[in-house]
């Protein structure tokens, strides 16, 4: 290929790509930078918006609400992301095995709820919920057994949140994990088919390591989703407003901050930070995920 040639290509595939960076600088890099321009500010009654430098930040460190949201976020995080991975990967092998009828209907029944917005998932859960007119306490009341309080203690809560949540993205996991089954070698498969081993131990000792770097993946992909909940326990609001609270999370706390108590500076503070922890935590995760791939593929 000529240099002319390939300068046309690379402009070309340039121009193509150039859309997406305009929108990712005008609608991520510029709001964060934005975020974290104002969050050196305060704003006084008197004489406006004033340069205070990290006060704001070391308000936020000392601020009990936000420890709680963080502390409260993390506990979510190990309580849902792993149940949620081993659903995932778990119906994807069973998929890929070919030992399934219908494989199709069942990849489509499981990725359905992904594609189910968050309020309107959040909604209809709300309904299983509810304590006096709830699905499960309508069937538990059928089978004359007490009423249960889902959202009792913030024990309970983040249980039930965990559930939605796994119901809503185990599909969504569960499609990339397939879809790098699907990419991978079918050699290895034939020689254990030969050597005698059946479905579940070539899904264990074959596929399953295999399989590591795309479930650190989603491991990364999660570890964003859980330290930005907001819609979910926003909307449970309605059933139980004492449990989840306005700091609920940090993303609820920064929200009611900003819209309720009209602190834009701190809120900024709040998700700027936010930000930061978020990207700290998925390239140490990327990190070790990378050094266990090479030691275990």
């Amino acid at each position: 290929m000529s240099n002319s040639s390939l300068k046309s290509t690379k402009r070309t595939g340039l121009f193509f790509v150039l859309p997406f960076f305009l929108l990712f600088i005008a609608l991520l890099i510029f709001p964060l930078i934005y975020s974290g321009y104002i969050s050196l500010y305060h704003k006084g009654l008197v004489g406006g918006n004033k340069f205070v430098g990290f006060e704001n930040y070391v308000k936020m460190i000392h601020d009990p609400l936000w420890l709680s949201s963080v502390i409260r976020v993390a506990l979510y995080f190990l309580l849902q992301v792993p149940l949620m991975l081993i659903i995932a990967t778990f119906c994807a092998l069973a998929i890929d095995s070919g030992k399934l009828r219908f494989p199709k209907f069942f990849r489509i029944a499981i990725f359905i709820p992904y594609a189910v917005p968050a309020v309107i998932g959040a909604i209809i859960w709300s309904y299983f919920y509810g304590y006096n007119y709830g699905f499960l306490n309508t069937v538990l009341g059928y089978f004359h057994i007490g009423k249960v309080n889902f959202f009792a203690t913030q024990l309970s809560s983040l249980n039930s949140i965990s559930a939605l949540v796994t119901w809503e993205f185990a599909g969504y996991n569960m499609i990339i994990l397939y879809a790098a089954l699907k990419g991978l070698s079918t050699e290895l498969y034939e020689a254990a088919a030969v050597d005698g081993a059946g479905a579940i131990k070539t899904a264990i000792r074959i596929k399953l390591p295999q399989l590591y770097p795309a479930i650190f993946l989603t491991l990364i992909f999660s570890i964003i989703g859980s330290f930005q909940l907001f819609t979910e326990p926003l909307q449970f609001q309605n059933l139980a407003p004492t449990t989840f609270n306005d700091q609920y999370s940090p993303n609820v706390y920064a929200y009611n901050v900003a819209f309720k108590g009209q602190q834009l500076n701190y809120a900024a503070t709040i998700s700027f930070s936010l930000g930061l922890i978020i990207a700290i935590v998925a390239t140490a995760a990327t990190l070790i995920g990378s050094r266990k791939g090479e030691k275990l593929i």
